[in-house]
């Protein structure tokens, strides 16, 4: 099993997300893509001046005022009451994640700097069942799309993160900023989605976490492909599906995953993998395993 050992040391600082400017852009975004027949209202067509519901016809159907619902969408949530949010969800028809992500956008967690200064500590029997998944490519996610451990099947799947810098071991940075991933995931674009979702929802939790913000500013820098996913606001919480992939030594693989989020800290993520019994995906995973460090080797030099 190998392990991140330092990343919150390694990187980069960044002024805070605007939590007043995150909560207007969301409920915006969210506004916007309603028409007034999804929600049983009048169009009145080529008079209509704006995209989506208009800000009174929102807060008919949440049952608020015109103003308190204004002063919400400008990014003032201090005292919007719990009541009020779910109403506003329901008439936005938001997802139980967009719920979630409104929720904490309006009334977000506080970060204390020791939580931001010390890294992200992985239980040790959690590193021992790892270790126990024998032919599961199977690793341990934190804050911001961080890897913070993996097993070595893993590792011969995705490529070998211990030769990686400590702050490239994250999901992020690989899947936009490493053309190799490009290649290895191949619906590439449906990933990018997947991580920029959740880095929504840690920035909605977590807006003073200003490794974050450096991430989300990096990333803007560097990639116009997350530049433009990051500006539809959309979250999305995905527990569980299918990614294929392109590996360097037995080619494609058809994998099911399974999302765990950890009940003594909800910020970590367990994610394993798993081929269909009697599949080619389960003979090239037996295959992998079969090939030890070998396998560990090649996969590297393919996501690296």
């Amino acid at each position: 099993m190998d392990e991140q050992p330092s990343q919150e040391s390694a990187g980069g600082t960044g002024r805070p997300l605007d939590r007043r400017a995150e909560l207007s852009e969301f409920l915006r975004s969210r506004r916007a893509r309603l028409k007034p027949e999804d929600v049983g209202m009048p169009d009145f067509g080529r008079h209509r001046r704006v995209p989506g519901l208009r800000r009174e016809e929102l807060a008919q159907l949440a049952g608020v005022s015109v103003a308190y619902y204004t002063r919400l969408e400008q990014g003032n949530g201090r005292n919007v009451s719990a009541e009020v949010l779910d109403a506003i969800a329901r008439a936005l028809r938001l997802t139980d994640a967009e719920h979630a992500h409104l929720t904490h956008l309006a009334k977000p967690k506080q970060l204390k700097k020791k939580q931001t200064a010390r890294p992200q500590q992985v239980r040790g029997a959690l590193r021992q069942l790892l270790d126990t998944l024998d032919g599961v490519p199977a690793y341990i996610t934190g804050r911001r799309s961080d890897i913070l451990v993996w097993n070595r099947m893993a590792a011969a799947v995705f490529g070998d993160w211990s030769e990686l810098p400590p702050q490239d071991r994250n999901w992020a940075r690989m899947v936009f900023l490493t053309p190799e991933y490009r290649d290895l995931f191949v619906e590439w674009e449906q990933k990018a989605i997947d991580i920029v979702c959740m880095l929504r929802m840690d920035a909605g939790c977590y807006p003073d976490d200003p490794r974050l913000s450096g991430l989300v500013g990096e990333l803007s820098v560097k990639s116009e492909e997350f530049r433009r996913l990051w500006a539809t606001h959309d979250v999305k919480e995905k527990s569980f599906g299918v990614k294929r992939l392109r590996h360097p030594l037995v080619g494609e693989l058809t994998l099911s995953f399974e999302s765990f989020r950890l009940a003594d800290d909800s910020d970590q993520t367990l994610i394993t993998y798993h081929a269909e019994p009697g599949s080619p995906s389960g003979e090239a995973l037996r295959l992998l395993a079969s090939w030890g460090t070998d396998a560990t080797r090649a996969g590297a030099a393919s996501p690296q």
